[in-house]
């Protein structure tokens, strides 16, 4: 197979579980470790800035810990593909758990900022290896089980990390935020160490790691994320540290791609992108990530702007994706099974796409049970298109590759939410200025805070909204067509 040494075929042999259910419960743990950092700090800031200042740079605690995510991903993919799944699972909790301690041991802004990213580091690890465990552990027609265990573990993550977060800041200290993460790791990595075994992979020379390509993809990601992460809201789009980025950024690219080409072992093979399956995905799944910014981001200024919500009710109208998502993952294995795996994704992708269409024709103000309902076909939508690709992709490769290819589609996944971010957030700025004459989303919302916003305002936020959805809808339709010209029929797949 394209890309993976030979020796390294005759090593690959499917991971098993000296009791799968210890493991499996070990899987959802970190999961839950890397679900919960992505939300549990947010509604503890007004207390870590009261405690630590640097109110100007806060943001970097939740940009540092995405970006050292997103571009650890190929690199630890790699890792697993090389030296097996149980000791990147080890380090990375490792690293992960150093991070939290760290955290709650920092004395300024930006020691917490320069934790997160440690903590971002270990996270990478976590991602992508619990993914690639859930498929070594089982065959093909028990794998939604277990990706939809690992869903909801995400779904309730999201929706509690929040709330969580807020009663440790109030109740407690800020700084149990991250010391929470070491009783629940350590179990984790206790039951990891004990239960997980792995077959001994011969030694060999070809087993060599490509630090020069993980470095260029390090720095390459490092710089282009933190260009989209942070243009247009710490500098104009324009300006000269966005520029200097991008041009950086595209560099660094041409590096990589050198690099690549001439290791034995690189990083990000060209198989990755040659194979029609996995490109397929990749490219479908970053378009997931890019349509998710829009309910994610946008929705609960809506909720509250526009309809008059409170905060906690608008948080529901948002989280309830989150509870038809994991149900509608556990039954796609019903449709796949019939239809294929491309079908089914089509299928959900499509309802996805007019889903989000259908969101500006909501009468104005509305109720909030409008988008509710919506938001609540969408997760329907999304669980039917997301997980029978990772199934599917999963399942078209040995275990030599599997990391490697999980590790793509993450970063892919990744990836696609921090440009539409940037993309987003300047469609909702731009339609702003035209309606206001200036301003911003953020700016606007919080002078909502009072209830007494006038008219225009609120309809200025309802049509940037409108605009973001709209552009959203373009995103899943993309993707529909990935499906449609890019991805076979029938998915290649290998028997377990």
């Amino acid at each position: 197979m394209g890309g993976t040494s030979s020796a390294a075929r005759e090593a690959a042999r499917p991971a098993t579980a000296g009791r799968r259910g210890a493991v499996v419960a070990a899987l959802m743990l970190s999961m839950a470790l890397a679900a919960l950092d992505a939300t549990i700090v947010s509604t503890a800031v007004p207390q870590i800035v009261g405690d630590l200042g640097g109110f100007s740079v806060f943001s970097w605690l939740f940009s540092g810990y995405l970006l050292a995510v997103t571009v650890t991903l190929p690199v630890y993919g790699k890792l697993s593909d090389t030296f097996g799944r149980k000791p990147v699972l080890i380090a990375g909790s490792v690293i992960f758990l150093l991070g939290s301690l760290l955290c709650a041991l920092a004395w300024n802004m930006g020691a917490l900022i320069a934790f997160r990213v440690v903590q971002g580091l270990g996270g990478g690890a976590l991602q992508g290896t619990v993914q690639t465990l859930a498929a070594d552990l089982y065959p093909l027609k028990d794998r939604p089980r277990i990706q939809s265990k690992l869903s909801t573990v995400w779904a309730v993550s999201a929706v509690a990390g929040p709330g969580l977060g807020g009663m440790l800041a109030a109740y407690a200290d800020w700084r149990w935020i991250f010391l929470i993460n070491l009783p629940i790791g350590a179990v984790a990595l206790w039951l990891i160490v004990r239960h997980l075994h792995e077959p001994e992979r011969e030694a060999t020379a070809h087993a060599r790691v490509d630090w020069a390509g993980a470095l260029a993809v390090f720095a390459c990601g490092g710089v282009l994320l933190t260009a989209l992460v942070q243009g247009g809201v710490a500098w104009p789009w324009l300006s000269v540290p966005s520029l200097a980025l991008f041009a950086a950024g595209l560099a660094l690219v041409a590096v990589v791609v050198l690099v690549e080409r001439r290791a034995a072992e690189p990083i990000i093979p060209g198989w990755v992108w040659r194979r029609r399956t996995i490109a397929a995905v990749n490219l479908a799944l970053g378009a997931l990530g890019l349509l998710m910014v829009a309910p994610s981001v946008f929705l609960p200024a809506y909720a509250q702007s526009v309809l008059g919500l409170a905060p906690v009710a608008a948080g529901f109208v948002l989280s309830v994706w989150t509870l038809s998502w994991p149900v509608s993952a556990a039954l796609s294995q019903h449709v796949y099974r019939r239809i294929g795996f491309r079908n089914t994704a089509m299928l959900g992708i499509g309802t996805a796409a007019l889903i989000l269409f259908a969101f500006p024709f909501l009468p104005y103000p509305g109720q909030a049970w409008q988008p509710t309902l919506l938001m609540l076909l969408l997760g329907a939508a999304l669980g039917l298109f997301q997980l029978p690709l990772i199934v599917g992709v999963q399942s078209t490769v040995g275990w030599a590759e599997r990391g490697t290819t999980t590790a793509s589609v993450l970063f892919c996944r990744q990836s696609g939410q921090t440009i539409g971010a940037a993309v987003f957030g300047a469609v909702a700025n731009g339609v702003l200025a035209a309606r206001l004459g200036g301003g911003d989303l953020d700016s606007v919302t919080r002078a909502l805070d009072s209830g007494t916003a006038p008219e225009a305002t609120r309809r200025a936020i309802a049509d940037a909204v409108h605009a973001v959805y709209l552009g959203a809808a373009g995103a899943a339709a993309l993707a529909f067509l990935v499906l449609l010209f890019l991805a076979p029929r029938k998915f290649p797949v290998l028997q377990d």
